[in-house]
């Protein structure tokens, strides 16, 4: 009798072992809580700092992409930029860089279970640049823009993140991306003393991110 009693207990408890291990194999740990999803998806926004053209330029971003077995996101994302080339206090114009970019994500993410991992997204796609100026004239409140030239180009942007699990639906990523793109060429203006390169785009990236989902 005694034997059956311990034959039994030793089943029941190789059985919710074997469950609490499975059930640790699925789980994503966070700060705050684990959840089990095996597939999930997200979106998120992001704000980055870069330079082009070797001026100061905020980019800010949304992305979205479907999570295969918490190890691989496939998705979309895409970034506008701007900056300030220039100011001309006589005339008060400024010569601003501006655009946009976007495309395939590719999202491979190391460790996910872990609170802190890392992931090494890639950006493929195309995007466009525009060379403007704006003048104010004397009595007027807004700003007259003008594109004086713009151009298209196909980008890559890979990168690398460290991501931290803060609940089941939250992540904050802090990450480095180089972006790189076909040569871009935007011709020199008489009012503006500014040579631009074909290669003004490419450059390292250095932004955060707040993604929203199931992960």
């Amino acid at each position: 009798m005694k034997t059956k009693i311990l034959k039994t207990s030793l089943a029941i408890c190789l059985i919710l072992s074997s469950s609490f291990l499975m059930a640790q194999d699925n789980e994503v740990s966070t700060v705050f809580g684990n959840n089990n999803y095996q597939n999930g998806g997200y979106g998120g926004i992001t704000v980055s700092y870069s330079q082009i053209a070797n001026k100061d330029a905020i980019l800010v971003g949304a992305q979205g992409a479907w999570i295969l077995n918490h190890g691989i996101g496939i998705g979309l994302a895409g970034f506008g930029f701007a900056n300030e080339l220039d100011y001309n206090m006589q005339n008060d114009t400024r010569y601003v860089l501006s655009g946009g970019y976007g495309g395939l994500l590719i999202e491979p993410i190391i460790l996910p279970k872990f609170p802190v991992h890392i992931a090494f997204p890639i950006v493929i796609g195309v995007g466009g640049i525009a060379y403007t100026d704006t003048e104010k004239w004397l009595y007027e409140t807004s700003e007259n823009w003008y594109v004086d030239d713009a151009d298209a180009f196909v980008v890559i942007e890979p990168g690398m993140e460290i991501e931290m699990n803060l609940v089941s639906f939250m992540r904050l990523s802090l990450g480095v991306k180089y972006r790189y793109t076909s040569n871009v060429r935007l011709d020199n203006f008489d009012s503006q003393k500014y040579e631009f390169e074909t290669d003004l785009l490419h450059g390292f990236t250095y932004g955060i991110s707040l993604k929203f989902g199931k992960f």
